[in-house]
């Protein structure tokens, strides 16, 4: 048995917290659901029996592969227990393969697949465990994870299209940093002589980069280690519960960055949706752990007032309206899947459009950003260079005969 913190709502819509020991997540997320309580969040407490099991995550697309190994092997008719041993021998990551090895255990003990792999959850998601679940449930477990091995690519290439899209930006402002920051501590310092020298008066532009070059050199401790601490600090406030909800609603908001991590949260939010109506897990468990994957408070806030919407025997469509993350052609098409019967479908055609708009995106925001860090970099490195030259250039025309 192992411990798991947890925080849900009750059925009036209160928030409630906790512990309770289960065998796996799934296993927990059950005894809240019998309690009638709308999970939100559920983690395994740090110290317990399975945490310290297949601790080290595998390496990236490993668990894609094997998504997609074991829906081959088991279409074509090998025997589930056989396709998992296979698996195990050829897992590259230790902590992967020794997950591999307990979920066989546990297979060979009569445990389902399903309640196996939810013992590893920071390997297989809830997502994951949900849909294999489902699987096992209608006997269609090689077309689900074939669709779960969809999914996982999926959001895969999603992942690293955002990557490529936040890799340029910093590490150019890491660079412009540590130009300004050579500059001013190693650089212009070495002015002061020759300036208190000339004996003339420094234009104000002059007098604040010396100020602020010997205030850099002469304290850099406190100046590196307060931005160090104040970056520390900002992520601290960001994994808070307030921190978080501000910080969602401000990248939402940003001139640049705001509409792509916008289209970003779409995607991912009709994505996995869809995925999980399409294997048959139920609408409710679905948006459950849809509200938990979203990646932003904002869509889980809408997703759960959408739970209690659907609990309730209302539509979908309508809090999900209410919630400015959400566009009226997103809330228009969910309204019509609902009418339709065609949810999944629908919600698949709204991944795929944003997909698309992501990749658009980024490849419009890598043409804007580059010349705009190019014009800070020359802005800043110019301004400095201006700063230290602008008090010779003077004198030289003071001494210039006319």
């Amino acid at each position: 048995m192992s411990k798991f913190r947890y925080s849900a709502k009750d059925a009036s819509g209160k928030s409630v917290s906790g512990t309770l020991e289960a065998q796996n997540s799934a296993e927990a997320i059950d005894q809240l659901r019998r309690k009638r309580l709308n999970v939100l969040k559920i983690t395994e407490a740090k110290g317990s029996g399975l945490a310290k099991k297949g601790g080290r995550k595998p390496k990236k697309g490993e668990v894609e592969l094997f998504t997609r190994q074991l829906s081959t092997m088991i279409s074509a008719g090998i025997p589930l227990l056989e396709c998992l041993e296979i698996q195990h021998e050829q897992a590259e990551t230790a902590g992967f393969k020794s997950a591999l090895g307990t979920v066989i255990e546990d297979i060979r003990g009569g445990t389902d697949l399903s309640a196996a792999v939810a013992r590893f959850p920071n390997i297989f998601t809830p997502i994951y465990t949900s849909m294999v679940k489902a699987g096992e449930a209608s006997g269609q477990l090689d077309e689900i994870l074939s669709r779960l091995a969809d999914y996982l690519e999926a959001n895969a290439r999603l992942r690293s299209e955002i990557k490529s899209a936040m890799t340029y930006p910093v590490v150019s402002l890491f660079l412009v940093l540590g130009i300004t920051s050579f500059l001013m501590i190693v650089i212009v310092p070495k002015f002061k002589e020759i300036f208190d020298g000339l004996g003339v008066e420094l234009p104000g532009i002059t007098k604040a980069v010396m100020g602020a070059s010997l205030y850099m050199r002469d304290n850099s401790p406190v100046v590196f280690g307060g931005l160090v601490a104040t970056m520390v600090g900002f992520s601290m406030w960001k994994k808070s519960k307030s921190g978080r909800e501000v910080w969602d609603r401000v990248i939402l908001a940003m001139p640049v960055f705001g509409n792509l991590f916008r289209k970003v949260a779409l995607s991912r939010f009709s994505r996995t949706f869809s995925t999980m109506i399409k294997s048959g897990v139920p609408i409710l468990g679905s948006l459950e752990i849809v509200g938990e994957t979203a990646g932003n408070s904002v869509v889980q806030k809408a997703v759960v007032s959408a739970i209690d919407s659907v609990r309730q025997g209302d539509t979908l469509a309508g809090p999900l309206g209410k919630a400015a993350v959400f566009p009226p052609m997103v809330v228009r098409m969910i309204s019509i899947g609902e009418r339709s019967g065609a949810l999944e479908q629908l919600l698949g055609k709204i991944s795929e459009f944003y997909d698309q708009q992501v990749e658009a995106e980024v490849k419009g925001l890598t043409s804007l950003i580059e010349p705009l860090l190019i014009a800070l970099m020359g802005i800043v490195v110019g301004g400095i260079v201006l700063a230290v030259f602008l008090p010779i250039m003077k004198l030289q025309e003071a001494l210039t005969p006319k």
